[in-house]
């Protein structure tokens, strides 16, 4: 019989940016994954073209390494809290997992998020303390805070004593202690693996065949792929097995591919064995958190909870006047079916349909990850329009309530009265406030979802680049009353057709352009910013007359500040209520709900009356 103790099954967590992908390129070649003579792939586990350019994990992605006689089975889960979802669902998958904190910054906001959710299911952790050759880096104070934060969290005794290893995944390689220990390879880390990761408890090879679903892949061959880790028995290609549903019901398949993890890819298996994490193929609509099971009276396997969206945005069709001019897909019928094949595999994300036709109220846990997917699709080919991120009130006790969030921020000591005045405008109220002693400002705050929305824009301009924030879902709380996040208006174009140098320098006194020279714009589009709270209409396309003293090439003198370049995030948190973001695979627009002048003046005077 298949003999699960063979397998370790973890997960890798830790907030942005501080290595966890770089620790995994170290593992799998540590494994021998690559050839001798082979090219080795930078951040192999950032498979998305949105991954490599952000730097950041956005979906979780398998792989596995085998190490003598092991098959270590690894998951590299997303760092961003807006893609909580992603690392909550792999958590039955998982037996411990590896902490990865960075030598100087120590545990972040993430690191909480994650980790308190590893330690809830019972998981095991390894310690890494990574980038221990950085600037300032501070291993043993590092060790203190990740042990503070164990007690915090409710670790367990064998949680809290936990082992650790120290290293820099950049340069490959760990240690077991800080002194007196040289550094060679990825050995200890492997050793203590192998050692302090539990084999699947639950795994059971001679029971009936059970799977949770915690992923879901495609190909194009045999379409979904359910993607989990085998709780008891066996399956092989060809087995009759059963799908239960959310719903209660039950479905009865066959499979018809089955693959396990191995290296950079995948490979065919002969037979799927408990403990181990493996894809199934064989059932049309499947999805995550539903069980296979061979024997039909068999109960479902409990799913890990996930937490509820907390912002909400308007997905509608690009009805301007360059309408499908970049783009393939501009119906509301096929945004439909592509959100709705989004929200089968990303179970945080909710869509809805609103009163107004070609509108859908699409629902996640934060702007940046609707705007993923916004990215995302317009990459592919889609049109579309987007409203203003808002956040999601509940009635409770007759009581209007809303999303806050505990705000971590790390800034240069001189800006931190600045950031304390930020987060008061925005409702927030100052926790903790400390002084780290290498010129860098700690502060924690309460402060509404609402708050966050351009803050980090905001924050940015304030420490020239230097501010670093993130931010945790907290609780629902009263509603803490108006927030007004843009105190400036906006240069609207009253005409349609393209932008002339000779327009664009006379309203460069009138504020900051977004667009350039011979850039085509239409009515109602936002072209610019004005520094006073209100909307001016301007008119970018006018040419100048030309006469027997006005010659035509003296418009090759005028130099034009070079405009505002937005990306889809900041163009998401800038615009108003009554502003859209127009995404198309060439162009990212503003522009106002309702293009035409008249048509704005009768919805002002419909809400005044």
């Amino acid at each position: 019989m298949p003999d699960p103790s063979k397998f370790r099954n973890l997960a890798i967590i830790a907030h942005v940016d501080h290595g966890k992908t770089t620790l995994v390129d170290q593992l799998l070649k540590a494994g021998g994954t690559y050839r001798e003579n082979q090219a080795v792939q930078e951040r192999a586990m950032d498979s998305m073209d949105l991954e490599r350019e952000k730097g950041i994990t956005i979906k979780a992605k398998n792989t596995s390494i085998h190490w003598h006689g092991h098959t270590i089975n690894i998951v590299d889960t997303p760092g961003h809290a807006d893609f909580g979802a992603e690392v909550e669902r792999v958590m039955k998958m998982v037996d411990g997992v590896l902490l990865v904190v960075d030598a100087y910054e120590g545990p972040q906001a993430q690191t909480r998020f994650v980790l308190r959710k590893a330690l809830q299911e019972g998981l095991m952790p390894i310690v890494v303390v990574n980038k221990i050759d950085r600037p300032h880096a501070n291993a043993a104070a590092v060790k203190d805070q990740v042990l503070e934060l164990f007690l915090e969290l409710g670790a367990t005794d064998e949680q809290f004593e936990a082992p650790f290893v120290y290293g820099s995944a950049r340069d490959g390689y760990f240690m077991d202690h800080l002194e007196n220990d040289p550094p060679v390879d990825c050995t200890p880390l492997l050793h203590k693996i192998v050692a302090h990761i539990p084999a699947p408890k639950d795994a059971d090879a001679d029971g009936d065949f059970r799977m949770l679903i915690s992923n879901i892949d495609w190909d194009d061959y045999v379409g979904r792929i359910a993607i989990g880790r085998i709780s008891s028995g066996s399956v092989q290609k060809g087995d009759t097995v059963h799908l239960l549903r959310a719903d209660g019901s039950r479905v009865q398949g066959k499979v018809t591919k089955l693959f396990e993890y191995s290296g950079l890819g995948t490979s065919d298996s002969a037979v799927g064995e408990a403990g181990n994490i493996v894809g199934l193929a064989g059932f049309e609509n499947v999805d995550i958190g539903e069980t296979l099971v061979s024997n039909p009276e068999d109960e479902a396997l409990p799913f890990v909870a996930i937490d509820p969206p907390t912002i909400s945005m308007e997905f509608s069709i690009n009805d301007g006047p360059f309408a499908g001019q970049d783009g393939k897909y501009v119906t509301s019928r096929v945004i439909r079916d592509r959100l709705e094949r989004e929200i089968k595999t990303n179970i945080s994300i909710k869509m809805e349909d609103t009163d107004a036709a070609g509108i859908f109220s699409v629902s996640a846990r934060g702007a940046m990850q609707i705007a993923v997917l916004v990215e995302t699709m317009r990459r592919e080919g889609f049109e579309v329009c987007v409203s203003r991120p808002k956040v999601i009130t509940i009635e409770k006790d007759g009581r209007k309530m809303e999303p806050f969030e505990t705000l971590y921020i790390e800034v240069p000591d001189e800006c931190a009265n600045g950031a304390v005045r930020l987060l008061t405008s925005r409702k927030g109220v100052l926790e903790h406030m400390e002084t780290k002693g290498t010129g860098r400002t700690f502060l924690q705050a309460y402060i509404p979802t609402r708050g966050i929305i351009g803050f980090e824009f905001e924050l940015v301009n304030l420490t020239s680049g230097h501010g670093i924030f993130s931010h945790l879902f907290r609780e629902y709380a009263p509603f803490a009353g108006e927030i007004s996040t843009r105190q400036t208006g906006t240069l609207v174009s009253m005409e349609t057709g393209v932008a002339t140098p000779y327009s664009l320098f006379a309203l460069e006194d009138r504020g900051r352009l977004f667009v350039g020279a011979a850039e085509k714009v239409y009515e109602g589009q936002l072209i610019g910013e004005n520094p006073r709270a209100n909307d001016l209409p301007v008119n970018p396309c006018r040419e100048k007359h030309l006469t027997n003293h006005r010659s035509a090439n003296k418009n090759d003198s005028i130099q034009l500040t070079p405009k505002v370049e937005f990306t889809l995030e900041r163009a998401i948190e800038y615009i108003e209520a009554d502003e859209l973001v127009e995404a198309t695979p060439k162009n990212i627009r503003l522009r106002k709900r309702l293009l035409s002048a008249n048509d704005r003046k009768r919805a002002e005077r419909r809400a005044e009356s």
